[in-house]
Formats: structure tokens, C-alpha cells, sequence
């Protein structure tokens, strides 16, 4: 398989748990329709949509243990995903989330900030060089340190573009990247609390000559570069079965896009039109989009 795409980034165990009726109330019975042990992360869940849409990858980052990658293993076999650079961790279950899900509304828990405290293990690779190397374009998510710094040094290095995510405009990951994309959530009401998505922008497409996408739901999109005013796309418009996903499938269709040297209009729409298919569906994992029903929806 030729790697086309490489990512470093999140690669979990995702648990979840699809709620029959309703949401959770405190002290009340909740009846499940469906629970799941599949891959998840960042990096995890855009390499299996890039895998459905005819993309070879390969992807590092988290190491993988005992209860996490026997379930990898299993479930990329058949896909063009290579897991050969995770290490494996023989003393490790691997990293794994919990998410319960109700249509519009996910609530995600793990042991994430652990990882953070100061003496606790770090189970993440640095990136290998030659895997940026072979790769046409890359991602890189913005959770492990110098591991992440590392990665998208060596992406300068060898002239190699790449996507990531939710990076502020001081950090040097959102400064040299292809396409920063920034969501509402996890972006704008941390490092920009108070600011407006325009002014946000506006700092953000300053610091670099990249495109930069922020995401705020179900509202218009906010993108552009440098020095060009803010342009503005609603969402496609479906009936949502899960949002589990929707922003890991937002990233894969920017790595296609850029891939296939899109513009920056066509990217938008083209990833806009994955995450539009995925939220369609559950669990998005068994269910990808295809470039079939990203075409259609786009032809719509």
C-alpha cells in the first residue's frame, strides 16, 4: 500500500453507548439501543474515512495496548490504513474514550488531563521521520508536546503541507500549517473567550499563509487566508443521527482536499459535504462516507 497521507495524532478505543429515548436524567433508568468498541480519536477516525474514500495512510502517535490493539488490528485489516509505526505496549491497555450519545448532543469522558500531571506516563511516539518522508501531505493533531512540534518541523523540512486543528495563532503548528480548522468548542471559547469568530479570524489568517476554517456547528463556516476578508458557507443541511465524528471527518475531507490540490472554496464544500454524510449515521466507523456520497450530496 502507498502511504499518500500521513497522520500523527489520537488513535483510541471508543466506547459508545447510543440512548434509546432521550437524553440522561439524574437517578432515572436509561434504556441503550446499541454500544460499539471501535476506533476513535482524531487520527483514528479520519483515517478510517479516508480509507472509505480510496486514500492509502498511515498513522502514528498514541501507542497502542493490549485491549486497543487487538480491535485495531482487527478493524483496519481490510482497509488501507497502516498501523506498522504504533508501538505497541505490551503493559498498556491503550487509550481509550467513553462517549454517550443522543442525536444532537455527545458527551465524551476518558482520562485525557491525567495524561498531562506532572510524573505521568506519556504514551505517545515521536513521529519517525521517514514516514513524513514518504508521505504526500500530512496531519498532525496538536496534543502531544514535542512529539507534535517534532512532527511539524520535519512536515517544514521536507516541504511537506499538512492539516491540523485547533491551534491559536501564537503556536508554531497553526503558523506553517496548510489548513488550520478551528471549532467553536474547542477553539474559540478557550484561547479566543470573549472574541468575536470575525476577530478570532482576523488574528488567526495574520499569522500565517495558510487556510484557516472555523467550524461553529450547525452555523456558517467562517474561512479564508491572509489579508482577504472572511467568506461564510452554511453546513449541508441533514437529518443527524450522531455528531461522534463529524469534526475527525471535517479534517479527513480537508487532507482529500488537499491531496487533490483543491481550492479553497471546493475544500470547504468537500469537507463540509463528509462531515454532512457522517452525522447521518451510526456509528460512523461501520459506516463511513464514500466519494460516492460526498459527490452526490455535493452535486445536490
Amino acid at each position: 500500500m502507498t502511504t499518500q497521507i500521513y497522520m500523527h495524532g489520537q488513535i483510541l478505543g471508543t466506547h459508545s453507548f447510543y440512548l434509546k429515548a432521550g437524553p440522561l436524567h439524574p437517578d432515572e433508568y436509561s434504556e441503550l439501543s446499541a454500544k460499539y468498541f471501535l476506533p476513535g480519536g482524531e487520527t483514528g477516525t479520519a483515517a478510517t474515512v479516508l480509507a472509505s474514500l480510496g486514500v492509502g495512510v498511515k498513522i502514528d502517535g498514541t501507542q497502542i495496548g493490549t485491549e486497543v490493539a487487538p480491535m485495531l488490528r482487527e478493524f483496519y485489516k481490510d482497509k488501507s490504513v497502516d498501523l506498522s509505526s504504533c508501538y505497541f505496549d505490551p503493559n498498556y491497555a491503550g487509550l481509550m474514550d467513553y462517549v454517550i450519545v443522543d442525536g444532537l448532543v455527545r458527551t465524551p469522558m476518558g482520562f485525557f488531563q491525567s495524561l498531562y500531571q506532572p510524573g505521568a506516563h506519556q504514551p505517545w511516539n515521536m513521529p519517525k521521520e521517514a514516514d513524513i518522508v514518504a508521505a504526500t501531505v500530512c496531519g498532525i493533531d496538536p496534543f502531544f508536546l514535542d512529539a507534535t512540534k517534532a512532527a511539524a518541523e520535519l512536515c517544514v523540512k521536507y516541504n511537506k503541507p499538512y492539516v491540523t486543528i485547533d491551534c491559536a495563532h501564537t503556536e508554531y503548528l497553526h503558523q506553517h500549517a496548510a489548513i488550520n480548522i478551528v471549532s467553536r468548542a474547542e477553539c474559540l471559547n478557550n484561547h479566543y473567550k470573549g472574541k468575536t469568530a470575525e476577530e478570532a479570524y482576523k488574528l488567526l489568517t495574520d499569522t500565517t499563509d495558510g487556510l484557516v476554517i472555523i467550524t461553529r456547528g450547525g452555523d456558517e463556516m467562517i474561512y479564508g487566508r491572509r489579508d482577504q476578508p472572511p467568506k461564510y458557507m452554511k453546513p449541508f443541511k441533514t437529518e443527524v443521527k450522531s455528531t461522534l465524528g463529524a469534526g475527525d471527518t471535517f479534517k479527513a475531507g480537508c487532507l482529500y482536499a488537499l491531496l487533490n490540490k483543491m481550492s479553497d472554496d471546493e475544500t470547504v464544500r468537500f469537507a463540509s459535504a463528509c462531515s454532512s454524510v457522517a452525522i447521518s449515521r451510526f456509528p460512523l466507523p461501520l459506516n463511513p462516507p464514500t466519494l460516492e456520497e460526498v459527490q452526490k450530496l455535493l452535486n445536490k
